[in-house]
């Protein structure tokens, strides 16, 4: 499982980067002011922001699957005009295909880069060892539990050896020790691959535990409050005085969009 990807080693630019989308009643909705953000190959940032602020709008732009109302995102040179397969995705919400085994949902992506049966089936193998789950290889995903299901949706992510692996909450949904566990496997992986990594959560210890670099959002129309360095060696100690301390930071910085959020749609409901 190696680190050869062509794309490896080239930083992530969004410049000027702004949406604006229609809502179900017409209106047209600000959901991101232009937004400059560089991301270096290989580092692991995480975003925050109150609900509603566009986090995953900015994500889902990253990953091809919307495009920017201005501005441009780019990998090196290359614009992202789409979806590609050396830029992985977990959601919250596993995004398995229930009529595959969990060994064939982690060989797809592998398949629609046309490797070969045989090796793509080893590779599959390889990854699920490195999430614990080898002796799952041919059950059905409606047999796993939803912890589990997440770690086929990793494995599945990393197995095609994108160089960037964009993930939208992917722990949101599962108890807390569930989570705990999944983001020690998360941290283990992407040590031992150094993907670019994007992540979005609500959690700001789950920020702080995991991040190179925490970038806060601001309440709508979302764009960059603050962008902190995390100075401190995995595995982080949760209970520290250094973690605290930059639990405090951040939750500073949150503090005033939440109010601005909470007043936002306040007047939304009394329009």
């Amino acid at each position: 499982m190696g680190n050869s990807n062509p794309s490896s080693g080239k930083p992530i630019t969004i410049r000027d980067v702004s949406k604006i989308y229609e809502s179900k009643n017409g209106d047209l909705v600000e959901a991101l002011t232009p937004v400059n953000m560089e991301i270096a190959a290989g580092e692991f940032v995480v975003i925050v922001g109150p609900s509603g602020c566009g986090k995953s709008t900015l994500l889902y732009m990253l990953a091809g699957f919307s495009k920017p109302t201005d501005g441009k995102i780019s990998v090196g040179a290359d614009l992202i005009t789409g979806p590609d397969i050396d830029r992985g995705m977990v959601f919250q919400s596993y995004a398995l295909f229930p009529w595959l085994s969990v060994a064939g949902n982690v060989e797809f992506g592998l398949e629609r880069k046309g490797v070969p049966k045989t090796e793509r089936r080893a590779i599959a193998l390889q990854y699920l060892q490195t999430v614990g789950l080898q002796d799952f290889v041919d059950k059905q995903v409606s047999e796993l539990s939803g912890g589990m299901k997440q770690r086929v949706a990793i494995a599945r992510a990393f197995a095609t050896e994108p160089s960037i692996i964009f993930m939208d909450e992917p722990f949101g949904a599962l108890d807390a020790l569930t989570r705990r566990f999944l983001q020690k496997e998360l941290l283990r992986i992407w040590q031992a691959h150094k993907k670019t990594v994007v992540f979005i959560t609500h959690s700001v210890p789950e920020a702080i535990f995991l991040g190179d670099r925490i970038i806060v959002m601001t309440a709508r129309p979302g764009n960059i409050k603050s962008e902190i360095r995390v100075d401190l060696p995995h595995p982080r100690d949760t209970t520290s005085d250094g973690f605290r301390n930059y639990e405090r930071r951040i939750y500073a910085d949150l503090d005033d969009e939440l109010v601005k959020a909470f007043d936002l749609e306040g007047r939304a409901a009394g329009a």
